[in-house]
């Protein structure tokens, strides 16, 4: 693995806030930020993919699909019926 520096810029506030997250951690500021991107990439695709599920749910089926479904409907209920109670 590759490492690479970099430095950022940040509000004097949110810096010290990190430095005593860092030190109840016991781990170093490096890390911390580590941690902090990682989360944040992993939620930002998690957003990315419910976005792409919930645009897929939200397109009405096409006919074929429809009569995929009124076929699928069907055989339930027929498998339903047989079925003894």
């Amino acid at each position: 693995m590759t490492i690479v520096k970099t430095a950022i810029s940040i509000q004097k506030s949110l810096f010290q806030r990190a430095e005593e997250i860092a030190k109840e951690m016991k781990i170093s500021r490096s890390r911390l930020f580590v941690l902090a991107v990682e989360d944040f990439i992993r939620r930002y695709q998690n957003q990315i993919l419910l976005e792409e599920i919930n645009q897929a749910y939200s397109e009405a089926p096409d006919e074929k699909e429809r009569d995929e479904l009124r076929r699928m409907q069907r055989k339930s209920i027929k498998s339903i019926k047989a079925v003894e109670w």
